[in-house]
């Protein structure tokens, strides 16, 4: 059934309903109009967790100020950055932050160290490498949030764990797959539940 413009506000004059009347609540009456009228309840799009998981992943790569990541308030903003690539610097500052050699993130983003230093600070990553770093930088920022001090995140990043098939989490790097599981394990941990 189509129903044009034209016939709802006829129909709206034929049951002296205001157009552009808003009620308080989803079925309001008022005496002027003797109809029931439905209102859209309001919903949250986004929430300040988002907002603090963008601007904290921003940080982790030395980012914040810069250009291509000013627009960025929640994650679903990353999309277009990771699609243009994010500059090499971003990786160097997350790899300083996380303690990761040139050739241990090199197997991490699958290309060679030699590849890698030949990389300009300014030259953009790969699409899969830029989405990476973007899981990494959001890692350990939620690392450093559930145990209270980058430090510690690190040495736990570098301790052979039962849950992790008696490996060290930071062997899982490589592998957006991993990297969710890191994310599971800190979830656990923050709600007091060890394997």
């Amino acid at each position: 059934m189509t129903v044009s413009l034209g016939q709802i506000t006829e129909n709206m004059e034929d049951k002296h309903i205001k157009p552009g009347k808003i009620k308080k609540s989803s079925y309001d009456r008022t005496e002027d109009d003797h109809a029931y009228m439905v209102s859209e309840p309001v919903m949250p799009y986004g929430n300040a967790q988002q907002d603090t998981t963008a601007s904290r992943t921003i940080v982790m790569m030395g980012m914040e100020g810069k250009r291509d990541f000013s627009g960025i308030k929640n994650e679903s903003d990353f999309i277009n950055v990771i699609r243009t690539g994010i500059p090499k610097q971003a990786m160097t500052h997350l790899m300083d932050i996380a303690d990761i050699s040139l050739t241990e993130m090199a197997a991490i983003i699958h290309t060679s160290d030699r590849t890698l230093r030949r990389y300009t600070p300014s030259q953009k990553l790969s699409q899969d490498q830029s989405e990476r770093m973007i899981e990494m930088a959001k890692l350990y920022s939620r690392g450093e949030e559930v145990f209270g001090k980058m430090e510690k995140f690190k040495q736990w990043m570098d301790t052979i764990l039962l849950p992790f098939g008696n490996k060290r989490p930071k062997e899982y790097l490589d592998t957006s797959i991993g990297i969710a599981m890191i994310m599971d394990e800190l979830g656990r941990i923050e709600h007091g539940i060890f394997a």
